[in-house]
Order: structure tokens, then sequence, then C-alpha cells
């Protein structure tokens, strides 16, 4: 469903468990902050710090991911605002983490992925539009911002794993299965689960998406969690007050 009414709306679905935790719900494309959204379900900036504010105090948050990717800098901005939470973080990668939201998880003090989950790393991209000036301009700050998710990377990675090892991955837009992203980065592989990918176009712009993705994203009829759980997520949008 879009949203074209010209106001953003408070769609970071938060689930209050007790009152010493809560389960927040990253399901949507990473994006700017802006009056209005293209789709209720994408995620901003400003989505995560209401939501943070509405479960300062509490001693865990679980975080559950399923998301494309998006905005470099709408996704470092939640990571960030994740990291500093004082609460004990565990992000979960329901279906998929991919691009930015790949780094978002890292923000948790544990990371849990079931063995059919993903992880998609790659460098960041942008259009352009200019001389040959413009353009060398345009490709050394893409270098510079991917420094950003690269820290975050190599701070999370495997005893001896190395920065060459994640820079060709990078280049190659890889996507990592819950077992394969466990070869190299400090995450917990959990059972398999019948999760439903993201469904958004938002997949169709990379080189490298797995067809079972494309097959399932495109898909009405869904797993039991997006059939079930998602419709609860919906209604559970007003919860939290603590």
């Amino acid at each position: 469903m879009k949203n074209l009414k010209g106001k953003k709306q408070p769609l970071m679905t938060v689930k209050n468990l007790t009152d010493q935790s809560a389960d927040l719900y990253i399901y949507g494309e990473i994006v700017d902050n802006t009056d209005w959204k293209w789709d209720e379900s994408d995620v901003m900036p400003d989505d995560v710090l209401e939501a943070l504010q509405k479960v300062d105090g509490l001693g865990t948050l679980n975080i559950y991911i399923n998301s494309p990717g998006g905005s470099v800098f709408a996704g470092l901005a939640i990571y960030n605002m994740l990291k500093r939470n004082k609460a004990y973080k565990k992000a979960y990668i329901d279906g998929i983490g991919a691009s930015m939201a790949s780094v978002i998880p890292f923000a948790a003090d544990e990371i849990f992925i079931p063995s059919n989950a993903f992880l998609m790393i790659h460098n960041p991209w942008t259009g352009a539009v200019g001389n040959a000036k413009d353009l060398r301009k345009i490709a050394d700050d893409l270098d510079v911002i991917a420094t950003g998710a690269m820290n975050v990377y190599m701070e999370n990675v495997k005893e001896g794993v190395t920065e060459e090892t994640i820079q060709q991955m990078l280049d190659e837009e890889k996507w990592l299965n819950g077992i394969q992203a466990a070869e190299y980065f400090n995450v917990t592989v959990i059972e398999e689960k019948k999760y439903a990918a993201c469904a958004s176009e938002y997949l169709t712009k990379y080189n490298k998406t797995p067809k079972s993705l494309m097959q399932s994203s495109g898909k009405k009829e869904a797993t039991t969690l997006s059939e079930e759980e998602k419709i609860k997520f919906q209604n559970e949008l007003d919860l939290l007050s603590i």
C-alpha cells in the first residue's frame, strides 16, 4: 500500500514483551527522513529514534530484520542509534539483511541467522550525471562512503578473516546464507525457519539476487511469518506505552 498523503506514518513496529524487554521489527526498505513514504513499510532513522525513545531503559532489545537495504546514510544513522542504546541487543535476520540492512544487525551484541536466511554485502552505488570531473569525484566519494560499512564489517569478522577478503566479497556482491555468513562473521546459525523474503522491488536492482528470493518475494501466498505475523505486527503499532 502506497502512502501518498504527504505525511510520514509512524510504522516502525515495536512490540512490548515485558517490562524488561521489547521487540523491534525492521521489515522494509531503509530510506532517508522525509515527510512522506513511498511505501508504509519503509524505515527511516526518525522511526527508529521514536521506537528507541519508547523502549528507553529496558534491559533487552530484540531486533528482527527482513530488509533489502537502501540509503547508506540512513542505514548508518540507524546502526549508530542502535549501537548507542544501552540495552542488551539481539538481532535476528528473519529473511534478508541486504546491503545497508547487512550493517544494521552488527549494532547488536548477538546476531542470529537461520541457515536459510541471507546476508548480502556489496559496494555502495549511485546514479550519476555530469562531466568526467564530476564522475571522478562521485567515484572518489563512493570509496570514502564505503569505509563506513567496511569498518563495521571488520569489527565483526571471524579471527583470521582479512579486509582483502571482505573487499573481494563487496566487489562481487556476495550473497551468504546463514551457514556461509558464520564462516566470515561473528553470527550464530539457528534452526531453519520458513520466513518469507522481504517483498520489495529493491531486490531487482541487485545483480546476483538468488532466484529463490525473487520468487518468494513475488508470492501473494506467504509463509507462516509473513501471513500471520505480519498481520499481527501491523495491528500492534500502538502497543507500546512504557
